[in-house]
């Protein structure tokens, strides 16, 4: 199954409270925070929300 590991970019400071809750619930605390999660609509929907402060990688599994 393929996965997205999402690094964090920029900070969340100063973003909307919506942008800082997705990051906090894409388990990403802080700036260069690498994680992986599931290629899903739910995520796909959630790095859309904060495209401006992380990048994405595919990985095949």
């Amino acid at each position: 199954m393929t996965q997205l590991k999402v690094t964090q970019t920029k900070s969340g400071i100063g973003g909307k409270q919506n942008q800082r809750a997705t990051l906090r619930t894409l388990g990403l605390k802080r700036v260069g925070q690498t994680v992986v999660v599931e290629d899903r609509p739910e995520f796909r929907g959630m790095v859309s929300t904060v495209a401006h402060l992380v990048t994405v990688e595919e990985v095949e599994d």
